[in-house]
C-alpha cells in the first residue's frame, strides 16, 4: 500500500532535525521504496512510502517526533483507484 506523510518541523527544532538528518540519513527500514520531498524555503515536506506494515510507519514517525509533526495519508494510484470509480459509477 502506498502512504504519503506529510512532516513540519515544530518550532524551534529545526537545526537540531536538520543536524540528525545530516548524521543518520533518516533510513526508512521495513519498507519496500520511499521517496522524500523538501519544499524549498520552508519547513516541510512529504515522504511517498509503499509498505504492507504500517507498523513501520508509526515506528519511523515517532522516531522523529520530538522533532517533527506528522500527518499520514494511504493513498491509491490511478490503476488502484480506475476500477474502483467503474465498479460505482460504470
Amino acid at each position: 500500500m502506498l502512504y504519503i506523510q506529510h512532516w513540519k518541523i515544530k518550532s524551534g527544532y529545526h537545526q537540531k532535525s536538520a543536524e540528525k538528518f545530516l548524521a543518520t540519513g533518516a533510513p526508512y527500514p521495513e519498507v519496500k521504496s520511499f521517496s522524500r520531498y523538501h519544499a524549498p524555503g520552508s519547513l516541510e515536506g512529504w515522504i511517498v512510502v509503499e509498505t504492507d506494515n504500517p507498523k513501520a510507519l508509526y515506528e519511523h514517525a515517532a522516531e522523529w517526533a520530538e522533532f517533527l509533526d506528522w500527518e499520514t495519508t494511504p493513498v491509491f494510484t490511478d490503476e488502484e483507484a480506475g476500477p474502483i470509480c467503474a465498479k460505482i459509477y460504470g
